[in-house]
């Protein structure tokens, strides 16, 4: 592949468009960000606050719980909450530590908003990382029309909004890839151990992410091939991954046994919306899913043809970011389940990529056509429909189908009754009702107590045994009589239905719990309009009285 045109010199406007980018990466992704709030649509978010404040409560560098890991996830939660309610402290809005506890269970926006501010942030940092690899890899303008593709992405957006460990490990991968162009380049150690450093880091904080350590090892092996490199450098790549994945997250030594149960419940063959079909049907279901739906398929096309086009030419392509990208895809699609979340690391390559191709189509053309006239009309359509997706799925997000649930709550429920719900409801916890919650072993369990510190996370997650979904269906049957209620809010059972081989056991339990209920509402996501899973609501009626004189089986 021919080198890539320089622009003209004025370097000003490229700093000036990087600016413009990342404000609207900024803020398209705070436009929205308190979707949901007070209550919690996303299921792994109460998991990693509770997790965090675990920690904290015990006073305990161990966080219990090693799933994703998640360990620097979880570490920066703890800090964010250490830092909210130091400052609530200190202005005198909490007494003490105990009602900092108390306000963060009535509202939990109070540390989910900076917690996911701070996610937030490092989507944006990720959109700047793209720009700087886009422009190693084939000039400023590469690096502008990446970001700005990226800072469009609907995926991307999304997942900057949510506590979770996809943007942060995404932020580690672009650095350590960073770091392995670095290698090709120069060689310098520094530049191994730097990428040893953010593998660990990626490592530490989502399982895969240690997959980007490949574009290091490539990296080497290739300036080795070419003898200017050492296997001692590789050797102290690895050494320094290592120990900064311990160093990091050093219970993944001490407390291995927990390490390896959590593993064990991960690796789950069925989840209620993401079963997979297979490396192939997985295949299909990324590109023509996430891919095609945030990129729209100009992108993706475009995508496809820079990727094609890099093989020929740019040896750090070739050998360092197409490998790794091919592995991390296939090893994504292998999986018995299927994520969204799961391209998200991909993203910022699959931008880098299109802006390549784009840009190289424009340098084929004289300047004035292509640089001045092509390559930023074709930008602007390429950009257009993929922020009019972003825009739709925020307002999605704005309103989802379990707070329209507790909208009709509201309205419909009498004071006094009692209500069961299967999601993070917490914007109904000062309504005037008695909320209950299911919990696998311990059945169905008043919210209040939950809450209240009578119930601390590691028995919440002992009373889960490992389920991938806490609701009616992982209840035990010998408890399933505590989860009965005047209304019941359910969120999973349509989901159970649509592979009813699969979920035989947790259909019965819905069943068995609504078989007499009458069905009040069914609450549909209207595309453009509304998000989040199927929800019904039922009104279940009041247990029969005893008859007079006692049960009748004890009459002589």
């Amino acid at each position: 592949m021919t080198e890539m045109r320089k622009p003209a010199q004025r370097p000003w406007i490229g700093h000036v468009l990087l600016g413009a980018i990342l404000l609207a990466a900024l803020a398209l992704r705070v436009d929205g960000v308190g979707f949901g709030l007070p209550a919690l649509n996303d299921p792994d978010e109460p998991l990693f606050l509770a997790t965090a404040f675990e920690m904290l409560r015990n006073g305990s560098l161990n966080p219990g719980w090693f799933g994703h890991p998640g360990t620097t996830t979880l570490y920066a939660l703890a800090l964010i909450m250490v830092a909210v309610g130091g400052l609530g402290l200190a202005t005198g809005r909490f007494a003490d530590a105990d009602a900092f506890a108390a306000a963060v269970y009535a509202d939990p926006g109070i540390v989910v908003m900076p917690a996911r501010l701070f996610i937030l942030l490092c989507g944006v940092a990720c959109v700047w990382m793209t720009y700087r690899i886009g422009r190693r890899l084939g000039g400023m303008r590469v690096g502008l029309v990446a970001a700005a593709m990226l800072a469009v992405n609907a995926v991307h957006i999304e997942y900057s909004q949510i506590i979770r460990t996809d943007m942060q490990a995404s932020l580690f991968m672009l650095l350590g890839t960073m770091s392995a162009l670095a290698i090709v380049d120069e060689g310098r150690r520094r530049d191994y151990i730097l990428a040893g450093i953010f593998t660990g880091l990626a490592c530490a904080t989502k399982w895969p992410a240690a997959a980007i350590g490949l574009t290091a090892i490539y990296a080497g092996i290739w300036r080795m091939r070419q003898g200017q490199g050492l296997l001692g450098d590789l050797a102290i790549f690895g050494l320094v991954a290592l120990l900064t994945l311990f160093v990091i997250s050093p219970y993944l030594l001490i407390d291995h046994a927990t390490v390896l149960n959590n593993l064990s419940d991960e690796a789950r063959p069925l989840h209620p919306g993401a079963t997979g079909g297979g490396l192939f049907d997985n295949l299909g279901w990324y590109v023509t899913g996430p891919l095609l739906s945030s990129m729209g398929l100009g992108g993706l096309l475009l995508a496809t043809a820079g990727t094609i086009w890099g093989v020929g030419g740019d040896r750090r392509w070739a050998l360092v970011i197409l490998p790794f990208c091919l592995v991390f895809l296939l090893m994504i699609a292998a999986q018995s389940l299927r994520w969204e979340r799961w391209i998200v690391p991909l993203l910022p390559f699959a931008t880098i990529a299109a802006a390549r191709a784009l840009c190289g189509a424009a340098d084929l053309l004289p300047r004035a056509w292509g640089e001045r006239l092509l390559l930023p009309v074709a930008t602007l359509l390429l950009l257009t429909p993929m922020l009019a997706t972003a825009r739709t799925e925020a307002t999605e997000r704005r309103h989802d189908t379990r707070q329209i649930a507790s909208a009709w709550l509201r309205q419909h429920a009498p004071a006094g009754r009692s209500v069961l719900i299967e999601h993070g409801g917490f914007d109904l916890l000062q309504g005037p009702w008695r909320l209950r919650f299911p919990l696998g072993s311990a059945g169905c369990v008043d919210i209040d107590d939950m809450l209240g510190g009578r119930m601390g996370y590691s028995e919440v997650e002992d009373r889960r045994r490992g389920a991938a979904i806490v609701d009616i269906g992982h209840v035990e049957l010998a408890r399933l009589d505590s989860c009965r209620a005047d209304f019941v809010v359910v969120s999973n059972r349509l989901r159970y239905r649509a592979d009813p081989a699969g979920y035989r056991d947790e259909l019965r339990r819905y069943d068995r719990l609504l078989g007499d209920g009458v069905l009040r509402l069914t609450i549909r996501p209207e595309p453009g309009r509304s998000s989040g899973p199927e929800v019904q609501i039922y009104e279940l009626k009041p247990p029969a009285p005893p008859p007079p004189g006692g049960d009748p089986d004890d009459r002589t």
